[in-house]
């Protein structure tokens, strides 16, 4: 059996298939590890959320930005951008069905010693930490206060974690954290307007996995979102959002041996 994480699809759905072709994956004894961002921006999200859905326990899947953009949208919460491609999953017949299965992915997956997740971990957590912040909003994502969660989830404040948070600011941190931050600073104060290369940090902050004393730096961290670092391997962290949405590569990386396949972008699936 072999594990392979794969970097954000975006709904690019061809590159995908191309992927999974040139690892030779077999859904019988392999398994998949997504880092989230399956839908948005890409033409296929729809054939996308459905395939991954469809592989039951073969994949393992996090919650990225755009998939929780997704679930938003469908509550009449945020608003569509205008690069969205989410129109064929909130029409199509099986909408509820595709909403409820994303709805109940995890936020972060910890195994052996390895933690998938979107985007990063605040240098104060552990990864046993983090799992344990992740089901405080998995809880929320399915409790009976959803539609409540969803209208306060979104905003880039508080910018920090502290233990006596409480509420929606407190879910609201965690999400952030695990789905949308790049820089922060050595205390964890989170930076969101810088999208750049690792080197574009502002001043008095740093890439999340750079920070000084990082409590989960003796895990694996495996990530995607940060397209601009590009694929990243150091011994504690594969980050492995290649671009594929940009025109670049869409990337897997076998956890059992660390070795490394890439499809370029398939033809139409390019945002450039």
């Amino acid at each position: 059996m072999s594990t392979y994480a794969i970097g954000d699809i975006q709904g690019c759905f061809g590159s995908l298939q191309s992927l999974l072709e040139r690892c030779a994956f077999d859904p019988a004894k392999d398994r998949l590890w997504l880092v989230g961002d399956l839908v948005n921006r890409g033409p296929r999200s729809l054939e996308t959320l459905r395939f991954i859905r469809d592989l039951g326990p073969a994949a393992v899947t996090v919650l990225g930005n755009h998939d929780l953009h997704l679930l938003m949208v469908a509550e009449g919460f945020g608003k569509r951008g205008k690069d969205d491609t989410l129109a064929d999953i909130l029409d199509a017949p099986d909408r509820d069905d595709l909403l409820g299965w994303l709805r109940r992915q995890p936020l972060c997956h910890v195994e052996d010693e390895f933690c998938l997740v979107h985007a990063g971990l605040l240098p104060q957590w552990t990864a046993a930490e983090a799992r344990v912040r992740a089901r405080e909003v998995e809880a929320a994502l399915t409790g009976p206060d959803y539609r409540e969660f969803m209208a306060n989830m979104w905003g880039s404040e508080p910018a920090a974690w502290r233990d006596d948070l409480d509420g929606w600011a407190r879910l609201r941190v965690i999400v952030n954290a695990m789905t949308r931050m790049r820089f922060c600073s050595p205390e964890g104060v989170m930076e969101f307007r810088t999208k750049g290369e690792a080197a574009a940090a502002p001043a008095g902050y740093l890439p999340w996995f750079m920070v000084p004393g990082r409590r989960s730096a003796d895990t694996v961290l495996v990530t995607g979102h940060w397209s601009a670092l590009g694929l990243k391997l150091m011994p504690n962290l594969l980050a492995l959002d290649s671009g594929c949405l940009w025109g670049r590569h869409l990337t897997a990386v076998r956890l059992e041996d660390r070795a490394v396949f890439q499809v370029d972008c398939s033809p139409g699936e390019a945002r450039v």
